[in-house]
C-alpha cells in the first residue's frame, strides 16, 4: 500500500499537468482540468495550502483513476517504494 505524502496545492497541479491535464477554464480559485483519455477534474487551487495525504489519494486514485504502480512512479519516479 502506498503511503501518500502531503503536497502543496501548486505541486498537485504540476503533477496533474504532468499527466496531460490542462486548465480549460477558471473561475476564482476553481479550475476545470481536462486531459485526453482521462476524466475531467474540478480543482480548487488555493496557493500555499497543503493538500493532505487522504485528499491526494482521492484525487489520484478515484478522480484520475491511476493504479498504485502509476501513483508510485508519479510521486517518486520509480516502480516500487523499496527500489531506488
Amino acid at each position: 500500500m502506498v503511503k501518500y505524502p502531503s503536497k502543496k496545492s501548486g505541486e498537485v497541479l504540476r503533477l496533474l499537468q504532468s499527466l496531460g491535464y490542462r486548465v480549460e477554464r477558471t473561475k476564482g480559485s476553481h479550475s476545470r482540468l481536462v486531459a485526453s483519455g482521462r476524466p475531467p477534474l474540478l480543482y480548487a487551487y488555493h496557493r500555499g495550502v497543503t493538500v493532505p495525504p487522504r485528499a491526494l489519494r482521492h484525487i489520484l486514485e478515484r478522480e484520475v483513476g491511476l493504479s498504485e504502480d502509476e501513483i508510485v512512479e508519479l510521486l517518486w519516479g520509480r516502480r516500487h517504494p523499496g527500489e531506488g
